[in-house]
């Protein structure tokens, strides 16, 4: 290991250590090599994620002079420029992205990989909203699918295993459902909702007051039919992860059952879920751990979920122009 790469895994491994707990804990059930990278993988997004949200690790920022924030197309401009600078194996100086140069000289991501990661940001600098449900689960792809997919390279998957590629996005998009439905509060004080338009109207809720006290008795139902959906994600998710080598097949199971873990409590409070951000004890993700290592050991049937009806590559469709069938 060169002393450049020494610096770069060790400053990735202090980024997830300060802005994911529970994907620093999963990571750790990965051989060294494997968790290296996925450190990397991780500082990457973190910092697109903060450019993107004017925040430090998920967290407030120290406060911005006035006058000095930047729009939102001149941020994504800045995470597009360092991370083609990354992509084009030229040295940023920002840690993060030299991360992403780095780990695309020892893992072969395609560039059509990060420009689809990339879009995600778009769509959030561009005030997008979701209309339908397939435009919600399209959003998902860009935020956590695509880096789903990234995550199985990392992890050794071939190129051309477009099945377990599908269901390693299937886990990505499982994960940022979860996000959704534990954010609904968080993401509207930012002026955000990625609840599709649709649901809302059935619901009889107007744009832009998803929060409103008198509407959380309608928004429950919703809520739940977007835990549905990734708990679809998430089954055929595991079955992609018995077709790793065990160490990161127990790390995968881990986070899914530490992840997958939100979108089931936020599920089971129902209208109050949102009153205390749901997050996940330490005294649990042990739990989940040693529930992981056991269902890793069993390697259930290979066939024992079918693929949600939009998965990596319906939704590759859709970012791309070309015509799918769309649920509902």
């Amino acid at each position: 290991m060169t002393s450049d790469r020494t610096a770069l895994v060790e400053a990735a491994r202090k980024s997830i250590r300060k802005g994911s707990k529970s994907f620093a804990a999963a990571s750790r059930l990965f051989d060294r090599t494997t968790r290296e990278r996925v450190w990397l993988l991780y500082a990457w997004c973190r910092a697109c994620d903060d450019i993107a949200d004017e925040q430090d690790h998920g967290r407030a920022a120290r406060a911005v002079p006035l006058g000095t924030r930047l729009a939102p197309q001149d941020r994504l401009a800045t995470i597009r420029t360092l991370t083609e600078l990354a992509m084009a194996g030229e040295t940023t100086g920002t840690p993060a992205f030299d991360a992403l140069a780095q780990l695309r000289r020892e893992v072969p991501i395609a560039d059509g990989l990060i420009e689809d990661v990339l879009a995600g940001f778009a769509l959030d600098a561009a005030d997008w909203r979701p209309r339908s449900e397939a435009d919600m689960l399209r959003y998902c792809y860009h935020v956590a699918g695509a880096v789903g997919v990234i995550m199985a390279l990392v992890m050794g998957v071939d190129a051309g295993d477009d099945d377990t590629l599908d269901r390693a996005c299937d886990l990505g998009i499982a994960f940022q459902l979860a996000n959704i439905v534990r954010d609904v509060w968080e993401d509207d004080a930012h002026g955000r909702c990625y609840l599709p338009e649709e649901w809302l109207a059935e619901a009889d809720i107007p744009p832009g007051e998803v929060t409103k006290p008198h509407y959380r008795g309608a928004l429950v139902p919703m809520v739940a039919r977007a835990c549905g959906l990734s708990r679809d994600y998430e089954a055929s998710a595991r079955v992609g992860a018995t077709r790793l080598a065990f160490r990161q097949r127990w790390a995968v199971l881990a986070a899914a059952d530490i992840y997958g873990g939100i979108a089931r409590d936020v599920e089971k409070l129902g209208s109050h879920a949102w009153d205390h951000r749901v997050r996940t004890s330490g005294m649990r993700k042990l739990v989940y751990l040693w529930q992981s290592w056991w269902e890793a050991r069993r390697s259930p049937p290979l066939d024992a979920a079918p693929h949600p009806a939009l998965s990596r590559r319906e939704l590759a469709d859709m970012a791309h122009g070309r015509t799918v069938h769309q649920p509902g």
